[in-house]
Formats: structure tokens, C-alpha cells, sequence
């Protein structure tokens, strides 16, 4: 069957036309500078110096930066590293803010508000680094993974969202589970957490995208350049300019096609390689996005 015409009057044409049109031009904005720094990444070493900041077509074509980056030891530790930190940050992170978004979402909580309020201090007041730094190192975690996958476990606002979820499970299907013997911990794992499968999908992501980007903590308690990761490599590498650290000694002194790369295709490559896990997982969970950010202000 076919869809019926729908007619537009000129002024709804019009602003059908201006959101398309803006739409357009911030896909445009967003998109482009990732097609630039594709392009110099891609290009002959000898044109990459004339290339501008438009260009979105490679200059002739070589693949020595990606060679190079891919087969860096420094790079691929980062990768993995990268990859551990956020993965087990992330778990640890969905799994405690959901049980305790659970526990404050129950009213017969006892001291319900008065664990609230000091969770929404945490977002006023951050404590500073050098308290910060002092707690680690009592602890022990100086130099460990665990300093940088324990930091903000649980964020306040993401704890917001998921406990405005749990307060809208209808109360009548919570009192039919209990009627069919269910338990606490029961109700939670098999009546709560499914009907929040967009909410823990989005602040799934927020963990994600944040201890991907994380890296002044690393660069301050990762003493250990073995355990550091993408971002801090990154950091060294694009913002120190320090090309030995990808092109190698030996390269370096023998003039070789590897120290010949042009240092702003190699920068292209190595913000690009940082960039593409975030851009790759985000279609995964976008379905997920939009309802699980706006479930804990709608109702129904």
C-alpha cells in the first residue's frame, strides 16, 4: 500500500528545508576533519607539506604511516592497554552504579537521603590531586592499572539516570515477583535489569568514551611507559612532537623511508587510530542512546 502524500504548506517546506540544510552543514562540520586527517594519513610523504586543512582526497597514496604506527611497539601496547583499562572500568563501572541506583531507588532504604545528598556533593565538590595522590599512594596503587580503572567507578550524574529508571518500574510488577517467591536480589537481576537494558546501554557508553579519553591520571600515576596508554602515547608523540618515539633510533640515524614520513601524517595517523574504537562502538549502541538519556525524565 502505498504512504499517502502529505502536503506541506510553503512555510512548513521552508522549515523542512532549513532543518535539512543545517543538518547537513553540521554533518559536514563534523565529518571533514576526519576525511582531512584520513587524507594526510594516506598521502605521499613528499605532498603532505602542501596539503591544507580542507583537503579530503589523498595526495598520491602510501600506507608507511599506518606501517609504521601499526607495527610500533610503543602504539600497540597503548591499544591494548587502552582496551583493558576501558573495558574493565566500564564493567566495574555499569555494575556498581546499577546496584547502588537500585538500592537508592528503594524507599524503605535506611538513610535513603542522607546517601543521596553525599552523592550530589561529589559532584560540587571533586577532591584535588594532590589528596588524591596521597590516597593512592597509601594504598599501594602508584604505578598500577588499578589507579586509573578505580578512578570515578561510579559517576553521580550517570547514577542519577539509572535510579530515575528503576523508580518508574511499575511498583504492581515488583509486587507480582514477590508474590512468585522472588527475592531481592531475583527482582533486580531478572525483572530490573532487563527493562533497563537502554538505560545501562547509555551510561554503558558514557563509561566508555570517558576512560577511552582518560589520560592526565595515567601520565600522573603510570610511571611505567609499558602500562601506559593510546592517549598518553598520543600525548607524547603529538603534542611533545617527540618523532623518535615512533620513527625508532635506528630509522631515525639511517635515514631510512621511515624517518622520512612527513611528522603531520604521522599525527593524522596516530589521532585517527585514538579516534576509531569511539566511532566504531557507537553504532553498536545507538538505538540505545536516545531512550536510555531520556528515560529518566519521561514517565510511562
Amino acid at each position: 500500500m502505498a504512504a499517502p502524500n502529505i502536503r506541506r504548506t510553503p512555510l512548513e517546506r521552508a522549515e523542512y528545508a532549513i532543518i535539512v540544510s543545517t543538518l547537513l552543514f553540521l554533518v559536514v562540520l563534523t565529518v571533514q576533519p576526519l576525511l582531512n586527517l584520513l587524507a594526510i594519513s594516506l598521502s605521499d610523504p613528499s605532498e603532505v607539506a602542501g596539503m591544507s586543512g580542507l583537503t579530503v582526497l589523498p595526495n598520491g597514496f602510501s600506507t608507511d604511516v599506518w606501517s609504521l604506527l601499526l607495527n610500533n611497539p610503543a602504539v600497540l601496547r597503548g591499544v591494548v592497554n587502552s582496551i583493558f583499562i576501558t573495558l574493565v572500568s566500564s564493567f566495574l563501572g555499569v555494575v556498581l552504579t546499577a546496584l547502588m541506583a537500585w538500592a537508592l531507588s528503594r524507599p524503605g532504604l535506611p538513610g535513603r537521603r542522607v546517601i543521596f545528598v553525599l552523592m550530589l556533593v561529589t559532584i560540587v565538590f571533586d577532591p584535588g590531586i594532590i589528596p588524591d595522590y596521597l590516597v593512592n599512594k597509601r594504598l599501594g596503587l602508584l604505578d598500577s592499572y588499578w589507579s586509573v580503572i578505580l578512578f570515578k567507578l561510579v559517576n553521580a550524574w550517570y547514577l542519577i539516570i539509572l535510579i530515575r529508571f528503576f523508580e518508574e518500574v511499575p511498583k504492581e510488577l515488583l509486587e507480582a515477583s514477590e508474590l512468585d517467591g522472588a527475592n531481592p536480589f531475583q527482582i533486580f537481576w531478572y525483572v530490573a535489569l532487563p527493562l533497563a537494558k537502554s538505560a545501562l546501554a547509555t551510561i554503558a557508553l558514557f563509561y566508555f568514551v570517558f576512560h577511552w579519553n582518560e589520560f592526565f591520571r595515567a601520565m600522573i600515576y603510570l610511571n611505567d611507559q609499558s602500562k601506559w596508554p593510546l592517549q598518553v602515547v598520543l600525548r607524547q608523540f603529538v603534542v611533545e612532537g617527540d618523532k623518535l618515539a615512533m620513527v625508532g633510533v635506528d630509522n631515525s640515524n639511517n635515514y631510512t623511508g621511515a624517518s622520512q614520513i612527513n611528522i603531520r601524517a604521522l599525527k593524522a595517523g596516530m589521532i585517527l587510530l585514538t579516534i576509531v574504537p569511539i566511532l566504531a562502538i557507537y553504532p553498536l549502541i545507538l538505538k540505545f542512546f536516545t531512550k536510555g538519556t531520556m528515560s529518566g525524565a519521561l514517565k510511562g
